[in-house]
């Protein structure tokens, strides 16, 4: 190899144009093959880029600079090179140097666009369209990016230029040349695209922190162009026709950005975002708006008819489908849209995109008009069934789900204003498709999306029984809201509609047999219980007379036969889990009055299939082995048996002997017997007292108290862990589509500039001591999408002399990685003036949860250029051949470097987490299932009188939490947090995932103690901390575990010092020792009781308790000595107990009064 790196160093060394392009092909071969060829890469740098060569060898030189790292002083060496080809006479060799523009580093580039800025501005005017395309090409690249944004808002000559530029960009959109045009429509939209998903920037690594300056740039910029494309939109339009199809995709989404953000009025506000002082004179009517998107529709409707690249005709589909959201848009432009990208589906092609094809149909599903929407809607169905990737298809399903709610709301609302009804619009035909049909009814089908369809059905009607989120602008969600809107508008309950029709058609679920699955079974049961309650069918129909409208008679009449039809369905029940919740289901909220007596014996009526269900249940037959599951169960059946029984009389006789049959066998427990025993006799007392009946029930509040959570011991099976994967999936799609987070831009364009909205930079932590003769400062940016982060760095000289030459290297430790592999980072700084600061930055990616760091340090070369030598020999003898080696690689002029270790940049274990919104029930459903677990104890100082410590400050502040404030800026989620405003103390939950799916939830405990600084003369509190974390992977405590203090560090900024269990038990041993010698005193101080009394004693210790239950002692009876009382002594224990009672409540109500007011 070094052989053959040697002969490719000999012909770079040539002057042979043809030996070095191939000795150039054979490096870059050996570049490709993973070998290392900075060696290479030097000697092309310096025979061709830096010397005079031909086009060809040059772009080759370039490709080899890419694919490897260069030193500081090579830069130099490109930089100068580049400087001499811009003023080349050859455009082609000018061409080459523009396109190595986009990979100098940020701290070079500013300086060389300030020296080269008429070179580069004159290669827009030059007759070479190569030149032209290279330059818009290059500019295209580089001007949109982070840190050129950045570079503009720290130099304003920079800005002035770079806007200059993008203005000749856009003109190229008109250039005679076909490649120029098209390479400027792609910058103009490579812009667009920057501006609303910052994606480009994420994968060229920046991670800068948008401040509000460089956000008004940007937003100068975008402005700009888009005046620029509606004002030449008639021009832009007519040179796009003339291009070549192949490359026409370029110019259609920077026409339909440009038209849609006039169209719509976004302009106006991306306008005052810029800041700028320049007035739009001219602002365009709304009619002439709608003519310009008109004509772009106009423009771009044949594409989809006549054109046969599938990748052509999905982006103009989905360009049409943005602009038929605009305000005016037709439903027309919509169908042509998705009936275009349908065919896509039906010819097989674009087979790679069929994710993207479903997802862009079902999204603008709401832009079609009825007919369109229920035409497409089984063949929906049946495509999204077929799609691949979870996540893709339950977004699909809820808006599908979604898409059914509207349509028929909107229909029956239509019908109700006096309009023709339509055809097939109710959920009922919606579904009536034979696959899904089947489906739904088959027992043992082994196919997951049925159970996705009725989860995510469920979920989206109690959606849409919640309140529609707000629009305060036109978008996308508008029209959905809209229909929605119209179809509730004249009442609350018209979401119960198609509710009902949801439960009907989804009832064959309660018979599936889904593998021990049921959280598809359960969100149904749920929906039925809440409908029930709702309609209060425990009550019968309502009548006229009694104020019911012919709806809700109907609506009444329809659940009563559906609870009916799920009695009977009762024997057909196939998952043992079901079969009590189903009993519970229907027999809180069945009408039993309305049942008919005739039937009592009849094995068909109601009432003798639940209590042959319970009887099933209860004995234990056909149920699960797993007795976890049947503790659960028989309590569920045994409070129904009570309500039932309670409800009715031939209730409670059928189950009085079910309930003495089960209290005798041996399958009860005593709990169960004592229970059973206690049900049978409120059975009998309100047999005996049917006036009284309603003692044993309690009131129906359309609760379900049940979920597919198992307990502890089930954690790991595979049903369980399968049923919460598809709870969380149905769960992210329905709140994505139903409640969708705004995006940062979005706020901005909604709300203006607010400081909550842009990042602020961290703070930066000092790495050198003071004495070294170069400052280093550092801060971190973390990037948890694309689990990397970037560490900035300040260098600073503090000497009074120029350092020529200082080395920065950065090691990583932990889980940290360099992208390319490499071991460490090294960067070269020239020329170090005093107190002029240098900028550099390294991003790195982070592979796993684990304590990670970043070590750097500083090497400066105090005799670099001077030709003097260090002395390496010491005591080492001169036949050592490390020496010699050492020796002859060490370059003369460098000379000995003086090497400073700066302290080790720790990225705080928080910064690797993210906090995980889940609710409370659900937070303490799940905290006992996770395995991993580790306790610390903390402690830090409260100071501040002793009154304040106290009782007395639960009117205000509470003290406990002094130090932990900087937990709320912390990547976590604060579940909930219950705080005892008194000495007692507090308790906080919180949950977070790692950068790598792992959960991890904490509770914090605290209490305090109050003791005397004798010294100070001031009273302070120490509090107590109990820090509890669980984790889903053992790997997660490790971590934490391993340096406790460290963990408490990065929660409260240091502010609680960990405290070591043994500590903690002497501590509490030593307060337990002093407790009982100070109970030991007052025990021994207390006088001996009189065995008789005198009655002048008695009558003293009458009107002492006179006047303890008055309340109203004086100051000079309070030192009188007490006799026995007949008040009831209580304990230490029982008087702390009360008084957190008291100021639990006291709490509370405070609460309720601050909710009402």
């Amino acid at each position: 190899m070094d052989i053959l790196f040697a002969q490719i160093q000999a012909d770079l060394r040539s002057n042979d144009a043809l030996r070095q392009s191939s000795a150039l092909l054979l490096a870059l071969q050996q570049s490709a093959a993973g070998r290392d060829i900075s060696v290479i890469a030097k000697s092309a740098v310096e025979e061709i880029v830096a010397a005079p060569a031909s086009a060809v060898c040059k772009k080759l030189a370039f490709d080899i600079i890419r694919s490897t790292r260069l030193t500081a002083d090579l830069w130099e060496s490109v930089s100068t090179g580049i400087r001499s080809d811009l003023r080349f006479p050859d455009p082609d060799v000018t061409a080459a140097a523009l396109s190595i523009l986009a990979a100098i580093p940020s701290y070079a580039l500013a300086k060389l666009i300030s020296d080269c800025n008429a070179e580069i501005s004159a290669c827009f005017d030059s007759p070479s369209d190569n030149l032209r395309f290279s330059i818009t090409e290059t500019l295209g690249c580089i001007l949109a990016r982070d840190d050129l944004v950045t570079l503009c808002e720290n130099n304003v000559s920079i800005l002035d230029k770079v806007s200059a530029w993008w203005f000749r960009i856009a003109n190229n959109m008109l250039d005679k040349s076909d490649n120029v045009s098209k390479v400027a429509f792609e910058s103009v939209g490579r812009l667009f695209q920057e501006f609303d998903s910052k994606r480009m920037s994420r994968l060229a690594g920046d991670k800068l922190v948008d401040s509000e300056n460089s956000l008004a740039i940007r937003s100068n910029w975008v402005s700009s162009m888009v005046d620029f494309v509606w004002k030449k939109r008639s021009a832009l339009m007519a040179r796009s026709l003339i291009l070549p199809v192949e490359t026409f995709r370029a110019t259609v989404f920077p026409l339909v950005y440009a038209v849609k953000a006039v169209a719509s009025g976004r302009v106006e506000v991306i306008k005052k975002l810029s800041k700028s002082s320049k007035e739009n004179g001219s602002v365009d009517s709304t009619a002439e708006k709608l003519v310009g998107v008109s004509d772009l529709v106009t423009h771009l409707a044949p594409f989809l008819a006549s054109s046969l690249d599938p990748a052509l005709i999905f982006d103009v589909g989905i360009n049409m489908l943005y602009l038929a959201d605009v305000p005016g848009g037709k439903p027309e432009w919509a169908s042509e849209s998705i009936i275009a990208i349908l065919t896509l589906w039906d010819r097989q092609e674009f087979a790679s995109a069929r994710e993207s094809i479903v997802r862009a149909v079902v999204t603008n599903l709401h832009l079609l008009d009825l007919h369109m929407q229920v035409s497409l809607f089984k063949r929906l169905l049946v495509m999204v069934r077929n799609l691949r990737a979870e996540s893709d298809r339950m977004h699909a399903l809820a808006c599908i789900c979604r898409t059914a709610l509207c349509v028929d709301l909107f229909a029956k609302e239509s019908v109700r204003r006096g309009q023709k009804p339509l055809a097939g619009t109710d959920i009922a035909s919606l579904f009536e498709d034979a696959r899904i049909r089947d489906d739904l009814n088959s027992v043992l089908s082994k196919s997951l999306f049925r159970e996705e369809l009725v989860a995510t059905l469920v979920e989206s009607c109690f959606q849409l029984s919640l309140p529609l989120p707000e629009q305060k602008n036109s978008g996308m969600e508008s029209r959905v809201i809209g229909a929605l809107t119209y179809g509730t508008g004249y009442g609350a309950l018209n979401w119960t509609e198609p509710a009902l029709e949801v439960v009907e058609v989804c009832r064959p679920c309660v018979k599936w047999d889904c593998d021990g699955r049921t959280y598809a079974i359960d969100c149904y049961l749920k929906l039925l219980v809440r409908l029930c309650h709702i309609y209060d069918t425990r009550g019968g129909v309502k009548k006229v007379k009694d104020g019911a409208s012919q709806d809700q008679i109907l609506n009444e009449t329809r659940l009563q036969n559906l609870q009916r039809d799920l009695v009977k369905d009762l024997r057909e029940v196939n998952t043992p889990r079901i079969c009590a919740r189903l009993i519970w289901a229907i027999s809180e909220q069945i009408d039993i009055e309305g049942l008919d007596p005739l039937l009592a014996d009849d094995p068909e009526d109601p009432l003798n299939i639940i209590a042959s269900n319970i009887h099933k249940v209860l004995f234990n037959i056909d149920s699960s082995a797993n007795p976890t599951n049947r503790l659960q169960d028989v309590q569920a059946v045994l409070l129904c048996a009570q309500r039932l029984g309670s409800r009715h009389p031939r209730a409670g006789q059928l189950l009085t002997k079910e309930l003495e049959e089960f209290r005798n066998s041996t399958l009860a427990d005593s709990v169960n017997k004592h229970q059973s025993r206690f049900i049978l006799q409120r059975i009998k007392y309100v047999s005996s007292h049917p006036d009284n009946r309603w003692a044993g029930v309690s009131e129906a509040r359309g609760d379900y108290p049940f979920s597919h959570h198992k307990l502890t011991v089930q954690f790991y099976e595979a049903s369980a862990a399968q049923d919460r994967k598809l709870e969380g999936l149905v769960h992210k799609a329905i709140l994505e589509l139903w409640r969708p987070d705004p995006s940062e831009l979005a706020l901005l364009l909604t709300k203006g500039i607010d400081s909550a909205s842009l990042k602020v930079a961290p703070v930066a932590h000092t790495l050198t001591g003071s004495s070294d003769p170069c400052y280093v400062e550092a801060y971190h940016l973390s990037d948890a999408r694309d689990g990397r982060i970037t560490l900035h760095l300040k260098v600073l000289n503090l000497t009074e002399l120029e350092l020529n030459r200082v080395d920065i290297r950065v090691g990583l430790s932990g889980s940290l990685y360099f992208m390319n592999g490499s071991p460490q980072a090294v960067w070269q700084l020239h020329n170090l003036v005093s107190q002029d600061p240098v900028l550099c930055s390294v991003t790195v990616g982070v592979s796993h949860f684990e304590r990670c760091g970043f070590w750097v340090q500083v090497l400066y070369y105090p005799f670099y250029g001077s030709g003097a030598v260090g002395d390496y020999e010491g005591d080492y003898a001169e036949e050592d051949p490390q020496i010699m080696r050492q020796k002859r690689s060490l370059r003369p002029e460098l000379g000995e470097p003086v090497i400073l270790r700066c302290q080790p940049y720790k990225i705080p274990l928080t910064d690797l987490l993210l906090p995980h919104k889940i609710s409370p029930v659900e937070f303490f459903r799940l905290w006992p299932s996770l395995p991993a677990i580790v306790e610390h104890t903390g402690t830090y100082i409260y100071e501040g009188s002793g009154f304040k410590a106290t009782a007395a400050q639960q009117y205000g502040s509470s003290p406990f939490l002094s130090g932990l404030k900087s937990l709320s800026s912390k990547p976590f989620h604060r579940v909930c947090s219950h705080i005892i405003k008194t000495v007692a103390g507090f308790q906080l939950c919180y949950a977070a995932k790692t950068w790598h799916g792992g959960f991890l939830g904490m509770m914090i405990f605290g209490s305090s103690e109050v003791s005397r600084n004798v010294d100070l003369g001031d009273e302070t509190t120490t509090m107590i901390c109990k820090f509890v974390v669980r984790a889903s992977d053992a790997s997660i405590t490790r971590q934490i575990e391993s340096d406790p203090q460290g963990w408490l560090d990065d929660l409260t900024d240091g502010c609680v010092e960990y405290m070591p269990e043994d500590e903690v038990k002497v501590a509490a041993a030593e307060r337990l020792r002093i407790s009982m010698e100070r109970i030991a005193l007052l025990k021994a101080a207390q006088p001996r009781p009189k065995t008789s009394k005198s009655d002048d004693e008695e009558d003293e210790e009458k009107e002492e308790e006179d006047e303890e239950k008055k309340k109203e002692k004086e100051d000079n009876e309070k030192d009188k000595p007490k006799g026995p009382t007949t008040l009831s002594k209580i304990t230490a224990e029982e008087a702390e107990h009360r008084a957190l009672q008291a100021a639990v409540l006291q709490e509370w109500h405070m609460l309720c009064k601050d909710r009402k007011g």
